[in-house]
């Protein structure tokens, strides 16, 4: 029986470790393994060689991951957080929020997917969100984390058109968690217009909505109820 693995990326965080717990206590897969910024090797979504280095890593080790979740991203850092309104815009913030929720998640593609097997089913899931859809946008604001996240979509269906002529088997897909109560979104506990979940509940939901996918799902922004939401 071949052994499968999992690669958890942003496996520090609060889905992120949620996701490798879940993962490696119903042991549907035999290896599961936490990369971060504080892992070995580390991974830093902000400096390309630490990617492949990890990567490099893995690939000395014979492994080839079947499951793939980049659990990281930026909402809030030192004060500075979402946009209310234009005045607020900053390049320099906006181009930080560009870096580590599209950039990087592209970057960590661009060196990990080669690893994933070429004939069986996979899958490559990035953490995305519900507010980087366009068609659903009502609100406005946020604006740099909503085109961070626009993008990101944009690259998950680029990617998932690529990989399936490698592998027809291939589902790379962006996850909408929801709302969950991790560092993310502490400063917003004030906000009661969406259910909060834990990360475990969370990580959970969303596997279970992966296990669901087909290939034909590859492309979409997924909910944490495997729902398909509209670009």
């Amino acid at each position: 029986m071949t052994v499968k693995t999992a690669v958890i990326i942003g496996a520090s965080g609060g889905i992120g470790a949620a996701f490798a717990d879940r993962l490696t206590l119903d042991r549907a897969f035999g290896q599961v393994l936490r990369l971060s910024r504080h892992s070995s090797p580390a991974i830093d979504l902000l400096d390309e060689a630490s990617i492949a280095n990890a990567a490099s890593s893995l690939l000395q080790s014979a492994l080839a991951p079947s499951l793939i979740i980049v659990a990281t991203g930026i909402l809030h850092k030192n004060g500075r957080g979402p946009e209310k309104s234009l005045r607020e815009l900053d390049p320099d913030w906006m181009i930080e929020n560009y870096r580590l929720n599209a950039v990087g998640p592209a970057l960590v593609a661009k060196h990990f997917l080669p690893l994933m097997p070429k004939f069986e089913r996979t899958c490559f899931a990035v953490l995305s969100a519900r507010v980087g859809s366009i068609s659903d946008n009502r609100l406005g604001g946020w604006h740099s984390y909503r085109a961070s996240k626009a993008a990101l979509n944009m690259l998950i269906r680029n990617l998932a058109i690529e990989w399936q002529r490698r592998n027809p088997e291939s589902i790379i897909v962006g996850l909408h968690p929801g709302t969950v109560e991790t560092a993310l979104s502490a400063p917003f506990k004030g906000n009661p217009q969406h259910e909060r979940f834990s990360p475990e509940r969370a990580a959970s939901q969303m596997l279970d909505a992966l296990q669901k996918l087909r290939p034909q799902d590859s492309g979409e922004l997924i909910g944490y109820d495997g729902g398909v939401i509209a670009p």
